[in-house]
């Protein structure tokens, strides 16, 4: 039975939300998908759910093709499991905690790990069992501080997330590479680009990570790749270090007065105006920058850390906080170098190595840390720890040494990849999808142990593999829209055609009808726009702002047994027979 629009529960909108700043969330709000509830969460009307659906079953098929079973489980989960891994503590507010009457603790899952960890304990004790991979689809709770941009990032959305266990790590690649390779299918099936990066695994722990991202102006994730097919999100970029420089023979460093130098830039004026060499000018890539952030811990305390970077280089926050998760990390206060009397702001260095400003066993004990391009041998200017005062030629190695090694610096194009295959460029993408090897993080913490082919209890190795229903679709919208409205890929959309009756005479609803009842029976899914008392304009407006990627027109030449077909994709419009459109649909 074909749906009819005058019976539709929708209502389209002309004026794009005024919170909405994408075009996805634009359209989906405007052509009756989806409704705002509260910043990030959105109640799902008959389209949004048919379009949903058509993505769930699309991973439902690929996920089953090789052998995944789906299971559900609650949103609503006990506190407990997350205490055993930590991560209820390490969720900090990103996660909704609530408590039952009885005073019990609660949250609302962000994701699933411990649960289903906990329920393949409780129901397999054997290496015969394996492999084993469980999936569901699921709506997940983030507390996220900044909700934007619609299904884009809420606080609210559905994901399929899915668990591989197996008892061998060979068994685990296996398992991994199923899933990788059923990941590519459905982006495929979706139409949807995609790269697959190298990324850090930050709260999930494991060893491999990967995502598949969307590459897309609007994303959130910058990506690094290379013409040799490297590709990894910044967070995971790996500076390849240049080789140390011999020590022996290099000049002594020596302290300059260096007057009203607040910046880098004033810093290289000076150092050129005052101090010029011979072979070439100072640039900021010859100062060391050490910047001081506050890094909160999970159980509230604060400390300091001091990061020594090229001057010509920025920090990155987001590589910041996962080189330094689970902390919170921040540019250290007023209030911070108040505390430590010590630090010379705009001037801070690491000292000499007879007597240490910075590192754990200085007279600061600030733990200090350098980027990798910061190697033995490499000669700087830096702070002096003097108000108005830097040191030329501190030699690292000779002079000053660190604490250790963390990437914080912003990844620029034409840094060369880390695997030797050249220069790379920056991109945005949308992450759509991750797959992790978690390995026995979450099986060692729970327990989770099946007897070998030796009768010895051996511990489960998993595999994690997320794929965002609610975002996928809203990248979709994004990447298939002219403006006007929405235009579905054919194998998502709501409907495969949408009939509009164009015309208030009797013959056009008379052959309108009989051709909804006639492609109904040949199989297809149709929205039949039977508004009696609706203009043309008007439904022809609603038909470019639902997105159903074939319109039929019956107009005024329905007397002669011809209708229009529209194609929303090309906009091509032609004439066709009556007894043609089927074959004509589907030809397109």
């Amino acid at each position: 039975m074909s749906t009819r629009l005058s019976q539709l529960f929708v209502r389209t909108l002309r004026e794009d939300p005024v919170d909405a700043e994408v075009a996805s969330h634009k359209l989906l709000v405007r052509a009756g998908y989806i409704r705002r509830q509260a910043p990030g969460i959105f109640a799902w009307l008959p389209l949004g759910l048919k379009v949903r659906r058509k993505i769930e079953n699309i991973i439902r098929e690929e996920l089953e093709a090789f052998g995944a079973q789906e299971v559900h489980f609650p949103a609503l989960l006990p506190r407990e499991p997350y205490e055993v891994t930590g991560r209820w503590t390490e969720y900090g507010d990103g996660i909704f905690r609530l408590k039952d009457r009885k005073d019990a603790d609660y949250l609302l899952a962000p994701t699933h790990e411990e649960v289903f960890t906990l329920l393949v304990k409780d129901l397999y004790s054997s290496y015969k069992d394996l492999p084993l991979s469980i999936y569901q689809i699921q709506d997940k709770y983030r507390d996220e501080a900044r909700p934007r941009a619609g299904l884009l990032r809420g606080r609210e959305f559905s994901m399929k997330d899915s668990y591989s266990f197996d008892y061998t790590d060979e068994g685990l690649d296996v398992s991994y590479q199923a899933h990788r390779d059923a990941y590519e299918r459905i982006f495929q099936r979706l139409g949807l680009e995609y790269a697959i990066v190298k990324a850090d695994a930050g709260a999930m722990g494991g060893s491999k990570s990967e995502e598949f991202l969307h590459p897309t102006p609007i994303g959130e994730d910058t990506f690094v790749r290379s013409a040799g097919g490297y590709a990894a999100n910044v967070e995971a970029f790996r500076t390849l270090p240049p080789a140390p420089l011999p020590i022996e023979g290099l000049p002594a460093a020596v302290v300059h007065d260096s007057p009203n130098t607040p910046t880098i830039q004033t810093l290289v004026d000076l150092s050129n105006a005052q101090f010029p060499r011979d072979d070439r000018p100072w640039e900021a890539g010859d100062t060391l920058k050490n910047v001081v952030l506050a890094l909160t811990q999970l159980d509230g305390s604060r400390e300091l850390v001091i990061v020594g970077i090229p001057g010509d280089r920025d920090v990155d926050m987001k590589r910041a906080e996962v080189a330094f998760a689970p902390a919170e990390v921040e540019a250290a206060t007023e209030a911070d170098f108040a505390k430590h009397p010590g630090l010379v702001k705009g001037y801070i260095g690491p000292g000499f190595a007879a007597a240490p400003v910075l590192g754990e066993t200085s007279s600061t004990g600030i733990r200090y840390l350098l980027d990798p391009r910061v190697v033995d041998g490499t000669s700087w200017v830096t702070g002096a720890n003097e108000h108005e005062k830097h040191v030329y030629g501190l030699v690292a190695g000779r002079d000053f040494v660190a604490d250790g090694v963390v990437e914080i610096a912003d990844v620029r194009a034409g840094d060369e990849a880390p695997d030797g295959s050249g220069p790379v460029e920056l991109a945005r993408g949308m992450e759509i999808g991750h797959v992790f090897q978690l390995g026995r993080k979450y099986a060692e913490a729970l327990g989770l142990k099946v007897l070998d082919e030796n009768g010895k209890l051996v511990t489960v190795t998993m595999g994690s593999y997320g794929i965002g229903v609610t975002r996928i679709m809203a990248v979709i919208a994004e990447t298939n829209n002219d403006g006007k409205g929405l235009i579905w890929p054919k194998n998502v959309a709501p409907f495969d055609v949408h009939v509009i009756a164009a015309g208030r005479e009797e013959v056009v609803f008379a052959t309108a009808e009989a051709l909804v009842d006639s492609l109904e029976e040949s199989g297809f899914d149709v929205l039949f726009d039977d508004r009696p008392k609706v203009s043309p304009g008007v439904k022809f407006g609603d038909a470019e702002l639902l997105g159903v990627p074939l319109i039929v027109i019956v107009g005024r030449d329905a007397a002669e047994g011809r209708v229009e077909l529209w194609n929303r994709a090309t906009g091509e419009r032609s004439s066709v027979g009556l007894d043609e459109v089927g074959a004509a649909l589907l030809a397109q």
